[in-house]
């Protein structure tokens, strides 16, 4: 690397050159003092109209997917780049599958490091491959690009603060693979006024009538009857069910989290939220817990638009890992703003006596309650008027396969393992 050394070294080889008459030394110090400066211009210009990007397969994923990652580093300019070496910065959370990355100045980042030189206008392309393990909004970058002199002697940085975004959702899935009935696990909202139909229940057909829509003409119908004929739809009102999350996984947040319950009952929203929407039912998210760097509820009102699945898990995806609120004072303040008739379905981890209080008042006052746990203490027969679903954890169903074949004589779970979630208010983890 450059140092005034250099200088020095060539004034001196000059000087001993020309006082010994050694044209050996002279010019190799003269050729030292052209170096030098042409050197330095060259970590000047060199990386000048260089560009780094990252261009995503998809910038969304769920959990447990892969996607494809392209850095594209470019000269555009004459003066080609001898060495450049560019330290990209990754999350945690996101692993890059076809390299080994390196630890970063922050703490559970990593850093892909790599080395190429660039000729004059060329495009380099480098193709990696992300596997997304965990959930989350994650920011790729910054990025420190490092080059210099064809010789070595300069050094030059640059910083491309510019970050891509990948947003990885929670798994989502069937809720017939968790337990829940295959047809209306949310109950069925029907009405007597035959203004609301659904198009998807045909239960008959008729003569056409003037103010009918010719989207409902059965015209199959109408060819073999020689007339017009009109489907007639079974009267239904659109079922509106809003998801009331609770990240908190013990009755006492202070007390700590169990991540992996925490992410199943994520989960286990996204997987409703995915379903209702499928069935085209309005569908929102109230969550005691906030996206980063803000304290507020997360809260998307109840719609059918078809966007309203993508918010959901953004919103599913941000969350963070501790709660803001209590689940029951969520639910009394937001009663007042979520839409008469809707389904609330309550998802939580641990079921809490002032929560089961404030679910039983909402009932009271005609709300349509479900109540989705992995807390197996409360059963239908001692909440009247609920509906209630029970979800084993994912650690619990584990527990069990191994205890199925645990040997004679090794320790076994107790009769009730789910009762590691119903530990008394302020106990342990």
């Amino acid at each position: 690397m450059f140092s005034d050394a250099w200088v020095f070294l060539g004034i001196i080889l000059i000087g001993m050159g020309t006082w010994f008459r050694q044209p050996g030394m002279l010019a190799l110090g003269i050729l030292l003092l052209v170096i030098l400066p042409i050197a330095w211009a060259w970590k000047r210009l060199t990386l000048r109209a260089v560009s780094y990007e990252r261009v995503l397969d998809e910038s969304r994923v769920f959990a447990g997917e892969t996607t494809g990652l392209r850095l594209i580093t470019t000269n555009r300019k004459p003066l080609p780049v001898p060495w450049l070496t560019i330290e990209d910065t990754f999350p945690a959370g996101l692993e890059v599958v076809e390299r080994d990355t390196g630890p970063a100045a922050s703490g559970g980042e990593r850093t892909l490091s790599n080395v190429m030189a660039l000729r004059w206008y060329e495009r380099v392309v480098r193709q990696y491959t992300l596997h997304c393990s965990q959930r989350g909004f994650y920011f790729i970058g910054p990025a420190t690009l490092r080059s210099g002199d064809l010789f070595g002697l300069f050094e030059t940085r640059a910083r491309v603060s510019a970050a891509t975004r990948l947003i990885v959702y929670p798994q989502v899935t069937p809720l017939e693979e968790l337990g829940f009935p295959a047809k209306e696990p949310f109950g069925d909202a029907r009405s007597l006024q035959p203004i609301f139909e659904d198009p998807l229940r045909t239960v008959g057909i008729r003569d056409y009538q003037p103010e009918d829509s010719f989207r409902h003409v059965h015209w199959k119908a109408s060819a073999r009857q020689q007339h017009l004929q009109t489907r007639v739809y079974e009267p239904t009102t659109t079922q509106r069910i809003v998801i009331v999350l609770n990240i908190a996984t013990f009755a006492n947040p202070w007390v700590g989290i169990l991540p992996d319950a925490q992410e199943q009952v994520i989960s286990v929203a996204a997987s409703i939220a995915y379903h209702a929407t499928q069935r085209r039912q309005a569908v929102g998210l109230v969550a005691n817990g906030s996206v980063p760097r803000s304290d507020q509820t997360i809260r998307v009102m109840p719609s059918r638009d078809p966007g309203v699945l993508t918010r959901i898990l953004e919103a599913l995806a941000a969350v963070g890992q501790f709660s803001t609120e209590r689940i029951e004072r969520i639910l009394a303040q937001e009663n007042p703003r979520l839409p008469w008739g809707a389904t609330l379905v309550v998802v939580t981890c641990v079921v809490t006596p002032e929560l089961i209080a404030e679910m039983a008042r909402l009932r009271s006052a005609a709300r349509r309650m479900v109540l989705v746990s992995l807390d197996a203490a409360y059963t239908e027969e001692s909440l009247p008027g609920i509906v209630i679903y029970h979800i084993p954890t994912a650690e619990m169903q584990y527990r069990r396969r191994e205890a199925a074949v645990t040997p004679a004589g090794a320790p076994t779970l107790p009769d009730d393992p789910d009762a590691i979630f119903r530990r008394p208010a302020g106990g342990a983890p």
